[in-house]
């Protein structure tokens, strides 16, 4: 019951920043929340903890729990790296294709279209993200993998609280090509697909919004 009570309290906190009901730098107040939600500041303190894991607040000793403030900089920096690292990646799966790693993939983005029809914000950034990760891991390259995880997780709050629907719907479209060119076996279609979906993601997420919100 109380991992059940955890996870709604959870996903309220998550979609009240998507939403910018909590903006970043807001405090969270453990007896405030407790009162909010009619539980106990345990598992406040519980919900918090997985919050933070997720990066979605910092924990700061002795001051409490604040919602990230997403940074710039970072972001920028972040699609700099995966623009390096996954043109590479896109390099290695031509010639690792196979009709079974193709149907992965095309599955995968069947579930990031219909995370993005039923307005599943959190489903649908975790899905959208995934994608990437689940090109290495289909290579059987799992350092790669966990390389990508890190990075994507580095940008998961930002394209929560600033990917729209619409940039949402088009990245999963974006996917589809790249699926379209990976099986086709064209590598200069793929590298560039690639490269122009990343810095569409990241022209989409309004780094100019951040900006104002970042201290």
């Amino acid at each position: 019951m109380d991992s059940t009570t955890t996870h709604s309290i959870v996903e309220a906190l998550t979609r009240a920043i998507v939403e910018h009901r909590l903006q970043p730098g807001s405090k969270l107040v453990e007896q405030k929340l407790a009162d909010q939600f009619g539980v106990s500041r345990t598992l406040i303190r519980q919900a918090l903890f997985q919050l933070s894991q997720n990066r979605l607040i910092r924990m700061e000793p002795a001051r409490g729990a604040f919602v990230s403030a997403p940074s710039v900089t970072e972001a920028q920096q972040v699609f700099a790296v995966r623009r390096m690292l996954e043109a590479g990646m896109t390099r290695a799966f031509i010639p690792m294709v196979t009709p079974q790693r193709i149907a992965a993939l095309r599955q995968h983005v069947a579930q990031e279209k219909a995370a993005v029809k039923r307005g599943d914000v959190p489903g649908r950034t975790d899905l959208l993200g995934d994608f990437h990760v689940c090109m290495a891991q289909l290579m059987g390259n799992e350092v790669l993998a966990l390389m990508l995880t890190d990075l994507l997780s580095r940008c998961a709050l930002i394209a929560l609280m600033y990917q729209s629907s619409s940039a949402a719907e088009h990245s999963y479209e974006e996917h589809s090509a790249i699926v379209d060119a990976l099986q086709a076996k064209d590598e200069e279609r793929a590298l560039a697909l690639m490269d122009q979906h990343l810095r569409n993601v990241e022209a989409a997420l309004t780094l100019h919004e951040l900006a104002d919100t970042t201290p």
